[in-house]
């Protein structure tokens, strides 16, 4: 049948009326949340977003975090939905896998569509807030992600945009599919090493009971320890109840780490076992995959998967066949058997109880929240204005017969591994109002949260969580004992104290060494250093210098036993080593010093710099553009206010990458008052005033007063608008 050209025109014409009028409904749509939003950025461009219902204020938050930083916003979801290699080559196809081995793009969609409605709201509101930023801002170019869908919230898995999925090693993915193989012992060795070396991931989270506080309120100390610029600082009201203010990742929808009037929630890396590797045992019956479970044989799932990943100036593509088991995908090989990984993966509960958290108004409805048993990553350290202090070590804990060493991937084959539901809330490692009237974790064991009041490691099973302390949990305990009269500021002083208690366990071993076997006595000047050092950072000290570099060339280079901590390795490096060792990589040390600077004899602040150049995820750092001196230190060496490298770009001097990044103190009374800081500031972009104002303050410590209640917020206003008008 011959279609005339006529008919082509008009169907032409057709389908481009039903996209603009598509358009002009969505257009429509954007307007009427704009009108009834408004945002009012304060003097450090810290945006407080106001709407007529928590779907308006969703809407101003995406839009205002687009107006920061939409880099970082477009690049967790590039990364999160599995589409990295079409930006960043092949070498990220194994990071696409990953994330499409636990969830495709249908099974997020329909997420989506079996979520509650007030959800679905949110998650609408959520891509119509960046579609109408991309709308107003055509100067903007995506690098891939043109228009955003309401679906995509549910790759944030328990609420934090990476969490869980992350520890599923990549290496192992691309071993496995690539050739059917197995990491080797000794490359399974060296990643475990290359991973120690690394600067600690983790937070610091205290809660402080009203008898401690000289105003008699709870406080709470919320320093999460990420990579610089990975949070933005918000603040969203709506007429619906919701006013929460604190550190949302790019993208997020919800308060991720922060408080509203009534109640504060921190997170920190929980060391509870949340996940598990089963061994599969594969039958191949005529071409049909199985796999043994009990007395019966199971069908494996299986499935494929095209990637597309940038070539050159071109696009390509590769298939993956992919496979699960009930347990979960298919991962990688462990003692030549295919091997499943399980972890918590319900993206519609996670989402709810992300949201809910952050409209609680008491321990009451706080703790019934926590009910959801979604946040699987995390511990939470609470406060209110109840005067309720609490800590939740983990949330998503699966039950487990303790016969089996989870630690270590177990036999799929017999049914008696399978998980067995999930441990209670009550069940899991909970404390509340301890007698002492503190609590802290550091990533730390929960065992020693709160001294002689913290739970009890015989009350619970192993895999609740490692009894592992590390050198920031031994720095808060020290601080927090025997302390009262807190306020604010001293609260914020504690979280900035100077002393690391790595050093005073690994110096005075080198010095000893010096004193008992050195003839030559060559060192003798940078051992003085060390030997009158009180192990305080600061930028001024020298000794601070000697002994990063040796902690660090020694942590590298230093044999030890086996499954040592870093905290273990540092006592053993300064008690147990042999003396000639200790000396050999100091002499080391002096000698890179020398060569790097042209002198040992340099102040720490000299070497440890901050420096952001431009709005990039990753900066490139240059030994000759401005920076700026650093006093803090790294965690590993227990340092509260960590400031570590994550990477570097061969440069001599040390750049800081990751660690305190936004750190607020709050105090719950009648009215809620908080101090806040950014690494840098608020903006991605070079151009904002807010990009770099908040250094200085950073770096001495002096935290900008939150503007929480609408009168203050009005006091401190820089701009005032609706999204979509010029900023």
């Amino acid at each position: 049948m011959k279609i005339s050209i006529y008919t082509l025109v008009f169907l032409s014409l057709l389908v481009g009326c039903k996209q603009a009028t598509k358009q002009n409904k969505n257009v429509d749509r954007w307007q009427a949340h704009a009108d009834n939003t408004t945002i009012i950025r304060d003097t450090f461009g810290v945006p407080h977003i106001y709407g007529k219902t928590d779907a308006d204020a969703v809407f101003g938050l995406l839009y205002a975090q687009c107006e920061d930083d939409f880099n970082r916003v477009e690049q967790n979801y590039i990364w999160a939905t599995g589409r990295l290699a079409e930006v960043d080559g092949e070498e990220a196809l194994y990071s696409d896998l990953r994330a499409k081995l636990f969830m495709t793009e249908e099974e997020a969609i329909a997420n989506y569509n079996k979520s509650p409605e007030w959800l679905k709201e949110l998650c609408n509101a959520f891509a119509d807030g960046i579609n109408y930023y991309l709308h107003t801002h055509p100067e903007v170019t995506p690098r891939l992600l043109t228009k955003f869908e309401p679906w995509m919230p549910m790759y944030f898995s328990e609420g934090s945009i990476g969490g869980d999925i992350e520890r599923i090693s990549t290496r192992k993915i691309k071993a496995f599919y690539e050739g059917d193989m197995e990491i080797p012992e000794a490359t399974e060795l060296k990643i475990e090493e290359e991973k120690a070396e690394l600067e600690p991931q983790g937070s610091n989270g205290i809660a402080i009971s009203g008898n401690l506080t000289q105003s008699g309120n709870a406080m709470l100390l919320i320093n999460p320890h990420t990579s610089f610029f990975f949070r933005g600082e918000v603040h969203v009201v709506s007429e619906e109840g919701l006013n929460a203010y604190g550190a949302v990742t790019w993208g997020q929808f919800f308060v991720y780490q922060g408080f509203n009037e009534k109640t504060g929630w921190m997170h920190t890396s929980t060391y509870t076992d949340v996940m598990d590797e089963f061994k599969e045992t594969i039958v191949n019956l005529k071409g049909d995959l199985k796999y043994q479970y009990g007395e019966e044989l199971r069908d494996v799932v299986e499935d494929s998967v095209t990637l597309k990943y940038k070539s050159g100036e071109s696009t390509k593509q590769k298939t993956f066949k992919t496979y699960r088991t009930h347990h979960g995908p298919i991962t990688h090989k462990a003692d030549g058997k295919w091997t499943a990984s399980a972890m918590m993966w319900e993206p519609v509960k996670a989402l709810e109880q992300s949201y809910i958290r952050t409209k609680q108004n008491g321990y009451k409805g706080f703790r019934e929240m926590m009910n959801i048993r979604t946040n699987s990553s995390n511990n939470t350290v609470y406060a209110d204005a109840g005067g309720n202090i609490a800590y939740f070590h983990g949330n998503f804990v699966p039950v487990r017969d303790t016969v089996f060493d989870f630690t270590k991937p177990v036999d799929g084959s017999n049914p008696q591994t399978d998980w067995k539901g999930l441990h209670t809330v009550d069940e899991n490692i909970l404390l509340l109002n301890p007698k002492n009237g503190w609590l802290q974790n550091c990533n730390s064991t929960p065992y020693t949260a709160a001294l002689e009041n913290s739970p009890k490691r015989e009350n619970y099973p192993k895999y609740m969580s490692k009894d592992q302390e590390n050198f920031r949990g031994v720095h808060a305990i020290r601080l927090l004992t025997d302390k009262k009269e807190y306020t604010l500021d001293s609260l914020i002083k504690l979280a900035h104290d100077p002393y690391l208690p790595a050093f005073k366990a690994l110096i005075p071993g080198l010095v000893e060494a010096y004193d008992t076997t050195d003839k030559t006595k060559l060192l003798s000047l940078p051992i003085e250093e060390l030997r009158n050092w009180d192990f305080k950072t600061s930028k001024e000290s020298v000794a601070m210098t000697l002994a990063h570099y040796y902690g660090t060339m020694y942590g590298r280079n230093g044999k030890r036993p086996r499954k040592m901590s870093d905290m273990e390795a540092m006592i053993y490096f300064g008690s147990a080593s042999p003396m000639a060792e200790r000396l050999s990589v100091f002499r080391a040390v002096i000698k890179k010093l020398e060569s790097d600077f042209g002198t040992w004899n340099i102040p720490w602040g000299e070497v440890n710099r901050y420096q952001r150049l431009n709005g990039d995820i990753k900066q490139a750092f240059n030994d000759d553009e401005p920076s700026v001196a650093v006093g803090f230190a790294s965690g590993r060496w227990g340092a509260l206010a960590a400031y570590g490298v994550s990477y570097t770009n061969n440069t001599k001097k040390i750049y800081g990458t990751r660690g305190n990044s936004f750190v607020a103190a709050v105090e719950f009374g009648e009215k809620v008052k908080a101090k806040t800081i950014l690494a840098g500031g608020q903006s991605g972009d070079p151009a904002s005033a807010h990009f770099n104002d908040q250094t200085d303050a950073y770096i001495n410590m002096q935290f900008k007063t939150v503007a929480f209640y609408k009168d203050d917020v009005l006091k401190q206003a820089e701009k005032t608008y609706h999204p979509g008008e010029v900023k």
